[in-house]
């Protein structure tokens, strides 16, 4: 079983879910993720679990403690989805990591909502359940019934294409949601400029690093497959003033004092 949070490591919570789950099942492989998701950004949260997930080998239960209490918790569900069980609170993340609603879905009651442990025991006891019946359905019962929340996908139009900056790592990398897929449908064999800002141009896509100059700017597509610009051993995000998408900051025009971020990435075709 995998284990990912947005409750970080600061805290003793993390490694007391971890003794819950070891009790309840003694020979279990139990592996962190992450434990850094934000509490409220969706796209980043399935971006990270589900580009993880995928390496796992089939049958792993992946549990995302993400946003739990965002709605009174009387349930959770256990989705599976490309040979992987996803264990989640109802609250659109599910949907969100697979791109579309699974085939199966299994509702799990939660009796006691006293706090995040209480609730994570039971998930660890229902999980026991499903090991020593050898079926999903052990721990609850059949739905269809969820709250689904999808990716956001990007822009589109005859000689462009616009996407939102998903996720800036601690290079301050910036990963975009294009994908190569969406990327080479509508460049369909055109030249192209990916414009950062204003005069701020990329006219290629490389293989790695090393394709360009120190501190050079680069895009290429990462191993999830999502475009990725940076600069060559430098600071892209914050060199160009760039921040990842959210609602409020979209709803609040984008500036903080005199600095205006820029949290789209546009790619023109000619």
């Amino acid at each position: 079983m995998t284990l990912s949070s947005d409750i970080g490591q600061r805290d003793f919570i993390v490694g007391a879910i971890k003794g819950q789950f070891l009790q309840a099942i003694p020979d279990l492989n139990l592996v962190d993720i992450t434990h850094d998701l934000s509490q409220t950004n969706l796209p980043l949260a399935a971006y990270i679990c589900s580009n993880a997930f995928r390496f796992y080998p089939v049958g792993t239960f992946h549990l995302v403690l993400m946003n739990v209490f965002e709605n009174e918790v009387n349930h959770v569900l256990i989705a599976h989805h490309q040979g992987q069980h996803i264990i989640c609170a109802d609250n659109g993340l599910i949907t969100m990591m697979t791109g579309e609603k699974p085939a199966q879905i299994i509702r799990v009651p939660i009796q006691q909502k006293a706090g995040l442990l209480s609730i994570t025991q039971e998930i660890s006891l229902a999980l026991a359940k499903i090991f020593k019946e050898g079926r999903v359905t052990a721990a609850g019962s059949v739905t269809q019934q969820m709250v689904e929340k999808y990716p956001l996908k990007p822009t589109v139009g005859e000689n462009w294409i616009e996407g939102q900056i998903l996720f800036i790592d601690n290079f301050e990398n910036v990963v975009v949601n294009i994908t190569q897929k969406d990327f080479e449908e509508h460049r369909k064999g055109r030249n192209f400029k990916i414009e950062v800002k204003r005069q701020e141009v990329i006219e290629k896509i490389s293989e790695n690093y090393a394709s360009v100059p120190e501190h050079g700017k680069i895009a290429w597509f990462n191993s999830a497959g999502y475009l990725e610009i940076a600069l060559r051993n430098g600071n892209m995000a914050g060199l160009f003033g760039l921040q990842g998408y959210n609602e409020q900051m979209q709803r609040s025009g984008v500036s903080n004092g005199n600095k205006w971020f820029y949290q789209t990435i546009r790619v023109f075709f000619e």
